[in-house]
């Protein structure tokens, strides 16, 4: 049985997310005098038969690089069969082997919404479905110095309403000044606020420049018994050894490998017990395909993997995977919007409201990713388009 693909089209657009500017270390985040016009795409894959599978992806979709990946794989697709989804794996994966196949990823989740819709099945149904409820954690934007997450004390009343919304986790991403005195301060001051109420994760997003000084980061994580402690080192996550060295020294569980692309290059974190917890991300590890290895490489060590950032494709996986604990649903911020794009006509959110009362968010149970995309909206915002056949 084979489904030929005829056609693919790429749809450019752009949306503005208010408040969102540069701090004065120039990374992004809340900034009241500011807004911000960011890209994405919205991708399609045409079937013979006339089924259309589509993705946009969610924060992965406004950095450049990984549109840029993505375009020079979509004209040769057609005439490929869509339901291999395996061997399409495998051989963009080889294509794109310099540049760790990240291109591939949002191919593979729009493969996988077609063979939804083909089946009418949604995408957690098939590939095991163990839960349509998924435990949250709300993972917030990075601090700023304009009144929003400004100091300690802004995480953690932020926090504090995080519980009352229902979260049953809360992480913080600090300042990105790599000084860890600050992080201490609100890793403390968080706790102290919310502490047995709520698990608590803290991600320092690779921004502390000595061993020793994550260190310090890691043994207040310990002082109040924090869930995870994520990325915290300038290597960009990229050194197993020196994480063995902290992972040794500490009682909190550290969670790396967000930023290692690929199955293969995960594996060594795991036999050189290098982290607790593997990541994962559908739209950056070579689609729904490489997340699910990734999950059963974990599964099979007697390990845990959390996904990465959030999305319809991030709820499938976890749906479908036993041993993972949180949905991330960031990034979020009391005073301005989750900058991902508004290109869902349906109730599909990952707003800061968008948890339930039982700090679980849903799986979406319609066909394939079981969305459905504004068709108003990207009429207004599109840039351009691009058709391969």
């Amino acid at each position: 049985m084979m489904a030929r693909i005829d056609k693919v089209e790429l749809i450019h657009f752009e949306f503005v997310v208010p408040g969102l500017g540069p701090d004065r270390d120039g990374t992004l985040g809340y900034n009241p005098d500011a807004q911000s016009s960011l890209k994405s795409f919205v991708l399609r894959i045409h079937d013979a038969d006339g089924s259309v599978g589509e993705y946009c992806p969610m924060h992965s979709g406004k950095h450049p690089a990984v549109t840029n990946q993505t375009i020079p794989l979509l004209k040769s697709l057609v005439g490929r069969d869509s339901l291999a989804r395996e061997g399409l794996y495998q051989d963009y994966k080889r294509r794109h082997r310099h540049l760790a196949g990240t291109g591939y990823s949002a191919i593979d989740i729009c493969l996988w919404d077609l063979f939804g819709k083909k089946t009418g099945m949604p995408i957690a149904a098939l590939l095991g479905g163990y839960r349509w409820e998924l435990p949250t954690y709300a993972s917030t934007i990075s601090g700023d110095h304009n009144g929003g997450l400004s100091s300690p004390e802004h995480y953690a009343e932020f926090a504090v309403q995080c519980l009352e919304l229902g979260y049953r986790g809360f992480k913080m991403h600090c300042w990105a000044d790599g000084d860890p005195k600050p992080e201490i301060a609100t890793i403390a001051a968080v706790a102290r606020a919310v502490g047995g109420k709520m698990e608590l994760m803290t991600d320092p997003a690779s921004h502390i420049a000595t061993y020793a000084d994550a260190l310090r980061i890691g043994r207040a994580c310990d002082d109040h018994e924090y869930y995870w402690l994520e990325d915290p080192l300038a290597d960009c996550g990229q050194a197993p050894h020196v994480h063995r060295l902290l992972k040794q020294h500490l009682r909190t569980p550290l969670l790396l490998t967000e930023h290692v692309r690929g199955l293969e290059a995960k594996t060594p974190w795991i036999t050189e017990m290098a982290t607790d917890f593997l990541r994962a991300d559908p739209e950056y590890d070579l689609g729904i395909t490489g997340v699910m290895k990734t999950a059963a490489l974990a599964e099979a060590f007697g390990m845990d993997v959390e996904l990465h950032s959030c999305g319809p494709a991030h709820r499938h996986c976890m749906a479908a995977i036993r041993n993972s604990n949180f949905y991330e649903l960031g990034l979020v911020h009391p005073k301005m919007g989750n900058p991902l794009p508004p290109i869902f006509a349906c109730s599909y959110s990952d707003d800061l409201e968008a948890v339930g009362a039982n700090g679980c968010v849903p799986v979406p149970t319609g066909p394939g990713l079981g969305v459905t995309l504004d068709e108003e909206f990207l009429a207004h915002a599109e840039l351009s388009r691009q058709s391969f056949v």
